[in-house]
């Protein structure tokens, strides 16, 4: 029997689970989805090939682990920035911009990039749905306050404008330039939203 480093054996198997997803992050956040094999998620956690096996049946699985681990921290961000912005909708729509670029400069966004460019996008991105959803979710209260008939599809218009700051950060813009603008773009479109 392997030595286990933990006080169970199921402790022992949740830890090396957790080493092997972070490893696979780690390899996604360097920004290529193609080098997250069995082979190097091993090399770098210390295990042996096979016993990647043990926690997931293929590759795909593990990079859809990895992408649902994510998630919950991704909206607790969100989620955190949205509450301590105050109560005015038009605060806590800025603060829903600028944690999303926020992200982007620290590298989360990394991690989605390389999976969207992935050759399993199409299955992942059926799994990151909900996350996305979630992100949105505090948008759509804030939008919701501000008496919009329809704030779902307003907070897809808005993200649009995260989208395109995203895209400019990846290009080499500046952070608070980037970040400034996408703001007050935001918030300006939400005069549109006003009831008459």
């Amino acid at each position: 029997m392997p030595k286990i480093h933990a006080a169970t054996v199921a402790d022992h198997r949740s830890q090396q689970r957790a080493a092997l997803l972070e490893a696979a992050r780690e390899v996604l956040e360097e920004g290529d989805a193609s080098q997250v094999t069995f082979a190097e998620v091993a090399r770098r956690t210390g295990l042996a090939r096979n016993s990647v096996y043990k926690y997931f049946p293929d590759r795909h699985h593990l990079l859809t682990a990895v992408v649902r681990e994510a998630a919950p921290r991704w909206t607790g961000r969100i989620h955190a920035a949205l509450a301590a912005a105050g109560d005015s909708p038009e605060e806590r729509v800025a603060a829903y911009v600028t944690a999303q670029l926020e992200m982007v400069r620290d590298g989360e966004h990394r991690l989605a990039r390389a999976v969207a460019d992935e050759q399993d996008a199409a299955a992942l991105r059926a799994g990151a749905d909900t996350a996305h959803r979630a992100l949105l979710d505090p948008l759509v209260d804030a939008l919701r306050d501000l008496g919009d008939d329809d704030p779902l599809l307003t907070a897809r218009f808005l993200q649009g404008f995260v989208n395109a700051a995203t895209t400019a950060l990846e290009s080499g813009s500046d952070y608070d330039t980037v970040t400034d603008r996408a703001v007050r773009l935001t918030v300006a479109a939400l005069k549109g939203l006003t009831p008459a």
